[in-house]
């Protein structure tokens, strides 16, 4: 601006404005839901979280991970809609170009039996769906890392939602449960895991099992994936998934996280307010979603409109 028109804009008033439109954008997703149809005759939608480092006085009182239990971080939860009806060489479905949106914001995704709405972040999964034709595609399929939350949020939003457990963070547990029993670098943990990694891909989920209780009584790791596996085993089924034409990855949500949250929000020596993060989250979702143009053209007419 300096070059180009002689103003200069200081690195404060170009924060300000940023969070200024941020804050408008998310009042915008809260408030305009305009539903397209499916973009193809199959859906998907992931869910996932990332932590973000937080000032001080937005972490009073709150757990972490820390050695004293306190915290550094608060969660950004994001849901993201694609579709992928293209195949690579290997037949493998790759996510359609220009088919991912995203929408995200540090809240809540826990809902007790006794609330009479649905939490926070339910609420945004419902819109981006609904946004997306998600609700209504012929085939949907919901993908996570194997966290509780996305499970019971997808069991109370989407019944009849094929649930996939991201293969490939499967397969990151096991081989940390080779590492907890062999030791890291040890050949012998790494036949273990790769033993352990055919099964999984195969579907010979009791074969899994089996291998894991060996070590579940003297290992921690064997025994907390011990019931992972127990417990998303119908998630797991990956033949029948690739068999249906099916993604079994969650990259695209992976990726999401990155890009639309690590990138601008996690560099080095920041430290966020909720409202803050959550104007600059709201922001960059609408840019990479392709949706500004739709945001401005609302607000411009908002603008021109009588009072």
């Amino acid at each position: 601006m300096d070059s180009l028109a002689g103003l200069p804009v200081d690195a404060k008033q170009v924060e300000r404005t940023a969070e200024a439109l941020g804050r408008a954008i998310a009042k915008d997703e809260r408030a305009v839901v305009e539903p397209w149809p499916p973009s193809a005759p199959t859906m998907y939608l992931g869910m996932d979280g990332t932590g973000i480092p937080m000032r001080a006085p937005e972490l009073e009182g709150r757990e972490g991970k820390q050695p004293d239990g306190s915290a550094k971080t608060r969660e950004v939860k994001l849901v993201t809609v694609w579709s992928a009806e293209g195949r690579d060489a290997e037949g493998t479905p790759v996510r359609d170009a220009g088919s991912v949106t995203y929408s995200a914001a540090i809240e809540s995704a826990a809902t007790r039996d006794t609330d009479a709405v649905p939490s926070e972040f339910a609420r945004r999964v419902e819109r981006e769906a609904r946004r997306r034709g998600f609700d209504r595609a012929p085939r949907r399929g919901v993908l996570g890392d194997g966290a509780a939350w996305i499970w019971n949020l997808a069991d109370e939003q989407f019944p009849g939602a094929i649930q996939i457990v991201d293969l490939y963070h499967a397969k990151g547990y096991l081989w940390e449960v080779a590492k907890a029993i062999y030791g890291a670098g040890s050949d012998l943990g790494e036949q273990w895991a790769k033993q352990r990694r055919d099964e999984l891909d195969e579907g010979k989920i009791d074969a899994l099992l089996a291998a894991l209780r060996v070590h579940a009584a003297t290992h921690d790791e064997a025994r907390k994936c011990l019931d992972y596996v127990t417990r998303n085993r119908h998630r797991m089924r990956y033949p029948e998934f690739r068999a249906r034409g099916l993604c079994v990855s969650t990259g695209v949500v992976e990726a999401g996280c990155k890009v639309a949250i690590g990138t601008r929000l996690k560099r080095a020596g920041m430290h966020w307010t909720v409202a803050g993060a959550d104007a600059i989250i709201a922001l960059r979702c609408c840019k990479l979603s392709g949706r500004f143009e739709d945001f401005w053209e609302r607000r411009a007419a908002a603008a021109t409109r009588p009072r």
